[in-house]
């Protein structure tokens, strides 16, 4: 059977493409923040996965005002690199699983979660940034992401947005479905967004450090804990845009280690952890968690 061996999370800033596209990932002010995926780029090349389950948020390009899916889950064979408002990012495009994106969402929609099924979209920072943090620069024409990519777009941006407790229980249902999948492959989950950051209003610029830490701890040991923070912790403490952190709680839930929203297992290893600030105006927060 296929299974979830490992679960990424990482922080999605698109500045932090903007400096690898633009060559300047070894000035003073971004060396630090490469540094801190080095040994997760030695990682991957390592532990490479047969396919990758990213969660992320759609910012307005396959999505919009018009349209927002709470859930939706990519089934295409392919999808391109966004055009943001200045050109794609000069990236390879991501090729989907079909085969498994169509039973995962078979089987998680079974479980009682709905989802919006969709076979035809761009995707942008939020999936592509990720991808360069944890696989390097790679040429758009001749170069390939290591592995087939599964898009599962959040919506973190317009309310009502879906709580902690119903993202960890979605990543457990995640977690049954890739379990019942016939073919044998190891699959890796990535919860990506966050951490602490505004980007409007009086508060815009708002990092909390002290926070962020905390709730890296509780994520990790008491994940059904940190599942049950209320969104208005998120926006007072993390800023409007930490509600992002929520797609975190779905790659933990999919982890071994919960079973019935309680965690009843052995913990899982941490591989890697990193936190960096300043990385734009957004704090940088990176985890890998390697089931026991």
């Amino acid at each position: 059977m296929a299974r979830i061996t490992a679960s990424v999370y990482t922080s999605h800033v698109p500045a932090i493409g903007a400096a690898m596209d633009l060559g300047k990932t070894h000035e003073p002010y971004w060396q630090p923040v490469f540094q801190g995926y080095e040994f997760s780029r030695q990682w991957m090349k390592n532990s490479r996965p047969d396919v990758i389950f990213l969660v992320y948020n759609d910012h307005a390009t396959a999505f919009s005002l018009e349209m927002i899916p709470t859930f939706a889950i990519g089934t295409a064979a392919e999808y391109q690199p966004a055009d943001e408002g200045w050109g794609p990012r000069p990236v390879p495009k991501v090729v989907g699983h079909p085969a498994l994106a169509s039973h995962i969402a078979q089987s998680v929609i079974q479980q009682d979660f709905d989802l919006t099924i969709v076979n035809r979209m761009d995707v942008d920072h939020g999936l592509t940034v990720p991808l360069s943090l944890m696989c390097g620069e790679l040429d758009p024409k001749t170069g390939a992401w290591p592995c087939p990519v599964i898009p599962f777009a959040v919506n973190v941006v317009q309310y009502p947005v879906p709580s902690g407790r119903r993202c960890f229980a979605l990543g457990q249902a995640i977690r049954k479905a890739v379990e019942t999948f016939d073919d044998d492959l190891n699959v890796h989950i990535w919860g990506t967004g966050g951490m602490s950051h505004q980007l409007q209003g009086a508060r815009a610029g708002l990092i909390n450090r002290e926070w962020d830490n905390a709730w890296l701890d509780q994520m990790i040991a008491d994940p059904a804990g940190c599942a049950a923070v209320p969104h208005i912790d998120y926006v007072r403490e993390a800023g409007s845009e930490g509600i992002e952190l929520v797609m975190w709680l779905i790659a933990r839930g999919a982890m071994s280690d919960v079973v019935d929203s309680q965690v009843q297992g052995p913990a899982p290893k941490v591989r890697h952890r990193f936190y960096h600030v300043p990385a734009s105006n957004t704090a940088v927060g990176h985890l890998i968690l390697e089931n026991a």
